[in-house]
């Protein structure tokens, strides 16, 4: 029988969805690169994977493998009702005996040390202990989100009601206070299988030998710092981003939106786009087109179709998105030729983002353009539509202030169109726009040196790495 490699070898099981693969996929590669191991993506899924995740899955070094574990059915699952955070986690269940069977030939052929999996993947760390290798959880969003994830399961019992409804902010450790109504989106509703799955991933977290960070200890300082204190049952911490996709797509090469940001002054346009998964209803649609035309400011748009069920309708269904927009106001395109660019369903958000004349970034705020937004020191326009937006719009606003957030109608949650352009010329010019954009250029600054040689996420990479590393000598001795 063939002897394994010596190589370190790590098995990463990513939840759906193009924003987990892209930051396994940064971490994989400066595992490669910087450390030497070789890496497999275990891929859970329900045969559909979309033309995003292909094309990053074919553009990985050859180090880095990926199986798709056999698709698993969802088609019990009420289609209207059901979340995403609950489809997830079935994916992720439903998947469990065919990747038990991919661990089992991964530690057959290679050096496995470590399981790394997301939230949604705790129930693996069993199979991690069958295995004898490493369970670890990466976690792509905030600190802050973490710290709410270990102290879920206290909240849980010592609360009744709906957090909604609590009358006093929830003090997260380590975090700025966040109203009940702002917290994580699936644990609003505590009768739904979303709140219960979350529940039991949370309540699993600290059975893993030690938590990654998709942040840096300068961009979360105290929640940070409150994670790294040793307490018994509490996990490691390794604050080892920002690690963010900064490479041009081959598919931008002499994209129209490009060429024309060349033509527009420096710093004068805003870039609004709401992720690869995020959806506006027809209404908020029609009153954010209209607050863009009235704002009188540089925009680059990026659409996609409406709709009015839910914020998160295209995180599966990105591609058989329409291109058409008969869905704007009419006379839209033609009022603002020019002066803006609607672009349908996709630009090239890293090039778009280091380009010098976009000057502002209107976000949903999730944490991958979060944090590609900080690399290039572009300020923000808070949007947050789904899962923990709401929570990373009130540290981006309120605690780093990096943002600033339009106010909603109370009654009907609509963003209105007189508000839009208020907020645009907030950030697009005058002192406090100003003063937004210094901090968030200290803050691309300050990302670049810790990603540096001697940088605090990369001695936090290394640190990892050795862990893993004598994990293999203890499994050859």
């Amino acid at each position: 029988m063939e002897q394994p490699s010596t190589t370190p070898h790590i098995a990463i099981v990513p939840s759906p969805g193009i924003s987990h693969f892209t930051a396994f996929a940064e971490f994989a590669k400066r595992l490669v690169h910087r450390h030497s191991f070789s890496v497999t993506f275990v891929i859970p899924n329900d045969g559909s994977l979309s033309k995003a995740q292909q094309s990053l899955l074919g553009s990985l070094p050859p180090s880095i493998a990926h199986v798709l574990l056999p698709p698993v059915a969802l088609d019990d699952l009420p289609a209207e009702t059901t979340r995403i955070e609950t489809i997830i986690a079935l994916m992720m269940a439903r998947s469990l005996p065919s990747l038990r069977n991919e661990v089992r030939r991964l530690q057959e052929s290679t050096r496995l040390v470590a399981l790394v999996v997301d939230l949604f993947g705790t129930d693996t760390f069993n199979l991690a202990e069958e295995f004898n290798v490493s369970p670890f959880l990466f976690l792509n969003g905030s600190a802050m989100c973490h710290s709410l994830f270990l102290y879920l399961p206290t909240l849980d019992k010592a609360v009744s009601c709906k957090y909604r409804d609590l009358p006093e902010p929830v003090k997260i450790p380590g975090c700025i206070p966040i109203h009940g109504r702002d917290l994580l989106e699936p644990v609003h509703d505590r009768q739904n299988d979303a709140y219960k799955w979350v529940l039991h991933h949370a309540r699993r977290c600290r059975l893993a030998e030690g938590i990654l960070l998709n942040s840096f200890e300068d961009l979360e300082p105290k929640v940070i710092e409150y994670l790294g204190r040793e307490e018994p049952g509490k996990p490691p911490v390794y604050p080892i981003g920002p690690l963010v996709n900064m490479e041009q797509s081959s598919k931008s090469d002499g994209l129209e939106c490009l060429k024309w940001l060349d033509k527009q002054p420096k710093c004068s346009v805003l870039y609004v786009s709401f992720g690869s998964g995020g959806t506006l209803s027809y209404d908020q649609m029609q009153e954010l087109a209209l607050g863009l035309e009235m704002s009188e400011h540089r925009f680059l748009w990026v659409v996609r179709t409406p709709n009015d069920i839910a914020a998160e309708a295209t995180y599966f269904a990105g591609d058989s998105q329409n291109e058409s927009v008969e869905f704007l106001p009419k006379g839209f395109l033609e009022r603002t030729k020019g002066r803006g660019l609607v672009v349908p369903l996709w630009a090239p958000q890293a090039q778009v983002l280091a380009h010098s004349s976009t000057g502002g970034f209107l976000t949903h705020c999730g944490w991958n353009s979060t944090l590609e937004s900080m690399l290039n020191g572009v300020p923000l326009i808070a949007w947050p539509l789904f899962a923990e937006q709401r929570m990373n719009a009130i540290m981006l606003t309120q605690d780093i202030k990096v943002a600033l957030r339009p106010s909603a109608d109370p009654e009907s949650g609509l963003v209105g169109r007189d508000e839009i352009p208020r907020v645009v010329k907030r950030l697009m010019g005058g002192e406090e726009g100003k003063r937004i954009r210094n901090r968030m250029k200290e803050l691309k600054d300050t990302a670049a040196k810790v990603l540096g040689e001697d940088g605090s996420s990369t001695r936090a990479l290394s640190e990892l790495a050795l862990i893993w590393k004598a994990k293999l000598i203890n499994q050859t001795h």
